[in-house]
């Protein structure tokens, strides 16, 4: 009898341990509903890495601030970025407006929202842990990414938790998310609790949104066997270096902005290795608006790695706008800089000597130029499963 007793209390005490251990790998049979809904595409026994994922020496740059990435909180920020649940009628997600398949921006001009379409274009979403400029949107309205993650979410046209016209507040969602089974679930895995809350949800989403990195190009491999960007990269065909060399030359340019000689000086708001925009950056000189009228206050870009698929092809037109839909135009437009009344916010860098920059570009620079950019875009990007969507087709 005492033996039955001490048995029956010993595994009383195994099953309380495991009950209390909400947040061990080993308790999945505690997420029946994480189970059930995700399947294998989704295993909390063996989470993907995000975390200590391989990142080349030469990338310095890392805004994650106090917001390290954890396989726990990336995984609950893919199951976020692409749930529907997170719109006002459950038929758009971050993912919408952000593919996989475009390096995570839209193959259209303006991404479609519940309340009709955005007023510009959606950004790719490559390499955006890296970079000095922590501010997000075109405007950089946004002071971090973990605030920029909501923002879409409670805005009218495009998720439409706004709390105005007509929608329902960002708290019904947040009622909306603590109902869901696998939710309860995943925020207990993730944060020691089910209760989800905007700042969990942010933390999550950022987390997810930093792990998207693009580091297996042409470029990478050739940046490793170099010393620095200016050396000449052993991978890369002639036309790549020189293409390269221009990129990273500044122009010299006459007192009335024409340039004489030196390069495009493209490094000078995109500085290699991360390709990010300058913080200092002002407007680039595209200053329409998918709706009409002046917009000028579009100073920030996405890195410019992964601009292209490995075909060749573009992720979606480019500017804030879309209006660019080829790098041979994107290259031409820096060519030729008008000063259009109305945009007091040119990038003075843009304006030599008072007057638009005139680069007088041949076919030759402008075909390299484009071949060294074609070297900026990997492959894992678009494949790898940790970024895709964890929902079932």
């Amino acid at each position: 009898m005492k033996i039955l007793k001490y048995l029956f209390f010993s595994l009383a005490s195994i099953l309380l341990l495991s009950c209390s251990k909400s947040n061990d790998y080993q308790t999945i049979e505690s997420y029946p509903n994480t189970t059930s809904t995700f399947g294998s595409a989704l295993n909390l026994n063996s989470l993907a890495n995000y975390a200590n994922q391989t990142i080349p020496s030469y990338i310095t740059k890392d805004n994650s601030g106090a917001n390290s990435i954890t396989d726990k909180g990336a995984t609950l920020g893919r199951v976020l970025f692409y749930d529907k649940n997170l719109s006002s009628n459950n038929t758009v997600s971050c993912s919408s407006c952000h593919q996989q398949a475009n390096a995570f921006s839209d193959p259209n001009v303006a991404s479609t929202g519940v309340n009709g379409t955005t007023g510009r274009h959606s950004m790719r979403l490559i390499n955006t842990r890296f970079a000095v400029e922590s501010k997000f949107f075109w405007d950089e309205r946004a002071a971090n990414l973990e605030t920029q993650t909501t923002m879409p979410i409670k805005d009218h046209g495009e998720m439409g938790f706004s709390g105005a016209n007509g929608d329902q507040p960002f708290s019904f969602l947040v009622a909306k998310l603590n109902a869901i089974g696998y939710y309860k679930e995943l925020f207990s895995f993730v944060y020691g609790s089910e209760e989800v809350t905007e700042n969990r949800i942010q933390l999550a989403l950022a987390q997810f949104i930093r792990s998207i990195q693009s580091f297996d190009s042409k470029y990478d491999t050739g940046r490793a066997l170099a010393a620095n960007d200016a050396q000449p990269f052993s991978n890369f065909t002639a036309q790549e270096n020189n293409g390269k060399n221009l990129f990273l030359t500044a122009p010299v340019f006459n007192a009335s902005g024409v340039r004489t000689s030196g390069g495009l000086g493209c490094a000078g708001c995109h500085a290699p290795p991360e390709f990010d925009i300058d913080p200092n950056t002002k407007n680039n000189g595209i200053i329409g608006s998918i709706n009409g009228g002046l917009d000028v206050t579009n100073t920030r870009a996405p890195s410019l790695r992964d601009l292209i698929k490995l075909d060749g092809t573009p992720n979606g037109p480019m500017m804030h706008t879309g209006v660019i839909t080829t790098l041979q135009t994107a290259i031409g437009h820096y060519g030729t800089i008008n000063i259009a009344a109305g945009n007091n916010n040119l990038d003075p860098r843009l304006t030599p000597n008072g007057f638009g920059q005139q680069l007088n570009l041949n076919a030759t620079e402008v075909n390299s130029v484009i071949a060294f950019i074609k070297t900026l875009s990997g492959s894992a990007v678009y494949t790898d499963i940790k970024w895709s969507s964890p929902f079932p087709n």
